[in-house]
């Protein structure tokens, strides 16, 4: 049965962002629909991972509106604050608690946010780490895992709070050449379910593979937005086309 949704999974309005006097978004406006898997490439400084952290309001723009399923989460309402609860987010360098076993990283928010009972948490917990391989490794502490072992736990403890949205920004970058493909079968087997998956990525591959849409941008700009077939075939801006003949082999 074809679920239909008021509102677009996301939508952002006239966003720009500054830092001191460098703008590092410009008017972005975009719209995302509920299931779809959209990449954001470019170069570095391009403002991908500004873009990101917005839509989970760890950066908050000073000028436009960012709507998750409707909702305004710029702003500080209830509303807002149950928008935001519907994303996950998974980042370049893990942000495991090093304190905490594995398991105890992919329990707390539940349990801190959701009010679930240790049991109740555990138990799903476990069911997310056989996903991810880690079934085994559930009472390691990061620190003891390899790097793409972590960022497979990252992904778990995102997935603890069954989110509608993921989020991932350049997820493989931190990891040695052999753990990015690890990662990367996991978060291609995640695009069968039908959460939105919005990925900042180098991964050209990941992009012609499980892609909808292909964003990329340049400068704080939004430049293209594109099907990865049109994209890869360079029907896309004289930017984009630089930028991919210096990435793709």
């Amino acid at each position: 049965m074809t679920v239909e949704h008021a509102h677009p999974a996301v939508e952002l309005r006239q966003v720009s962002k500054w830092y001191g006097s460098f703008q590092a978004l410009h008017a972005i406006d975009l719209k995302i629909a509920q299931g779809s898997r959209v990449v954001v490439c470019g170069p570095s400084g391009s403002g991908k991972s500004t873009l990101i952290r917005c839509l989970n309001r760890l950066e908050v723009p000073e000028e436009g509106a960012i709507l998750i399923g409707g909702a305004d989460v710029t702003s500080k309402s209830a509303a807002s604050q149950a928008a935001l609860k519907t994303t996950g987010m998974v980042f370049q360098q893990f942000n495991l608690f090093p304190h905490m076993s594995v398991l105890d990283n992919c329990t707390l928010a539940p349990r801190l946010a959701r009010k679930e009972g240790r049991a109740q948490a555990e138990a799903r917990a476990r069911v997310l780490l056989e996903r991810v391989r880690l079934a085994d490794q559930a009472e390691k502490y990061p620190g003891q895992l390899s790097g793409g072992q972590q960022q497979r736990a990252a992904i778990a403890r995102a997935l603890a709070m069954d989110p509608e949205i993921l989020l991932f920004d350049e997820p493989t970058s931190a990891l040695d050449p052999e753990m990015v493909n690890e990662v990367l079968e996991v978060m291609i087997a995640l695009t069968e379910e039908r959460r939105t998956m919005i990925c900042v990525t180098h991964e050209m591959g990941f992009a012609r593979q499980v892609a909808d849409r292909v964003l990329f941008m340049d400068k704080g700009a939004l430049i293209d937005d594109a099907p990865p077939e049109a994209f890869f075939k360079g029907e896309v801006s004289d930017r984009a086309r630089t930028f991919l003949s210096q990435i793709v082999h």
